[in-house]
């Protein structure tokens, strides 16, 4: 049971704990994460800073739809592989490393709508910024000294 006076007792509030459970509810965090982000971006891009005696306009002109496809896979993908490598082993923040490059890919692309070569660029820098993320994580783990044995001590 959850002590709700006790904020150390549910394994989700530790920044970087294992979070092992049911498959459904990594699919809904991953889901949860990607619309987040999406629709944060989607609201942010809407506007941009500055006057137009600067010459930018309010926003880009053109179809979104694309892009936002485009981002909720890249979203969907980079929160996938955090979640997957924060199952197995502990890692640090892997909501908001997810919300945080997915945000960044649709704010930028939504603001400036780039041509395919740079969005596909740009999906390869989040996926593997993800990648190395978990692979620094993976990594710290092998590295960590291993606690003995119940038997051997």
């Amino acid at each position: 049971m959850i002590d709700l006076h006790d904020p150390g007792t549910h394994p989700d509030d530790e920044e970087d704990a294992v979070r092992p459970g049911p498959f459904w509810r990594h699919a809904l965090w991953v889901v949860g994460i990607t619309v987040a982000a999406l629709a944060l971006g989607w609201v942010t891009s809407l506007f941009r800073l500055g006057l137009m005696e600067y010459g930018l306009p309010a926003a880009a002109s053109g179809d979104l739809t694309a892009y936002l496809v485009a981002w909720g896979a890249v979203g969907l993908a980079v929160a996938t592989i955090l979640r997957a490598v924060a199952a197995k082993v502990p890692v640090y923040a892997p909501g908001r490393i997810a919300a945080g490059l997915t945000y960044l890919g649709t704010r930028l692309t939504l603001g400036w709508r780039p041509e395919a070569p740079l969005l596909v660029g740009m999906a390869a820098i989040a996926l593997v910024a993800a990648a190395a993320w978990s692979a620094f994580a993976l990594g710290a783990l092998r590295r960590a000294p291993q606690e003995p044995a119940p038997a051997e001590r």
